[in-house]
């Protein structure tokens, strides 16, 4: 029962930390301004996210796998958005 409860709680967590970057990505696609984004912040953090990722594959941790498997989606694409559209 404790490792049903602790699943939801990781489940609940992993959807809080991901939906949270959404309203970011929404916002740099619209306006396609990432000027005030760090490069550097968001390469470093979109690996650690892979490597997040990675890591619940490994240890078979399904909310680990679920949350980061968006949150790298979503990070990515601001990445992709600060390269492609150098600051002006």
């Amino acid at each position: 029962m404790q490792a049903d409860w602790a699943q939801a709680l990781g489940f609940l967590a992993a959807v809080l930390t991901t939906v949270s970057f959404v309203p970011q990505v929404i916002y740099c696609w619209k306006t396609r301004d990432t000027q005030s984004i760090s490069l550097g912040m968001y390469a470093c953090f979109s690996l650690g996210v892979l490597l997040w990722l990675i890591y619940g594959l490994l240890v078979e941790q399904w909310p680990v796998v679920f949350a980061n498997a968006i949150t790298l989606v979503l990070a990515s694409s601001i990445l992709y958005l600060k390269i492609k559209q150098p600051d002006q």
